[in-house]
């Protein structure tokens, strides 16, 4: 027996509230992972209760011609985003710090040569990308992060396809640049 649709679990919560519970069970493990990245773990969890009690008052405008919520749901926690971005860039650099010390495990000296070029482009990679416009990083870390398509991404930002394509070659650019300057350092 093949599973329900989202749209169709999401009509039938209109009637029973109880089978709203599918949603959270399908997508929680996702949208969680996505927002630790973006806000971290404390954060986090909070957050996801937020999204999924907007998604639950906000389901009798969900479109039912879409079957999968999924790129619907990550437009909520976007929106909610919005107050967390300070945070989110001093996190961006902690990681960047953090993955910096790590290197392949593999041939030693490609391990040094790794590392070494991991803490210089990390730090300038992360600050990069906190410096994007909202609309821009949101559109990047959908895309890199949760492997989303143009148009889920259209989806969950609420805007058009085009818009998408755009802010994503917009953020492309920035980092190209970033690139280029960093070779002109070196």
């Amino acid at each position: 027996m093949a599973a329900e649709s989202d749209a169709v679990v999401i009509a039938a919560s209109l009637d029973d509230p109880g089978r709203f519970g599918a949603l959270f069970d399908r997508h929680a493990t996702v949208l969680f992972r996505y927002l630790v990245r973006r806000v971290g773990v404390d954060d986090a969890d909070a957050l996801l209760g937020e999204v999924f009690r907007v998604a639950f008052e906000k389901r009798a405008t969900y479109e039912r011609k879409r079957p999968n919520a999924r790129p619907w749901l990550y437009g909520i926690p976007t929106t909610l985003l919005a107050r967390h971005r300070r945070s989110e860039a001093r996190r961006m650099q902690a990681t960047a710090r953090l993955l910096a010390r790590h290197g392949p495990a593999d041939d030693p000296a490609e391990q040094v040569v790794a590392t070494l070029d991991a803490r210089e482009l990390w730090p300038h990679v992360a600050d990069a990308v906190a410096r994007l416009p909202e609309e821009e990083r949101d559109a990047l870390l959908l895309y890199v992060w949760e492997e989303l398509g143009y148009d889920e991404i259209a989806t969950a930002l609420g805007v058009p396809v085009g818009t998408v394509r755009s802010r994503l070659n917009r953020a492309r650019l920035s980092l190209r640049e970033l690139r280029s300057s960093i070779g002109r350092e070196q």
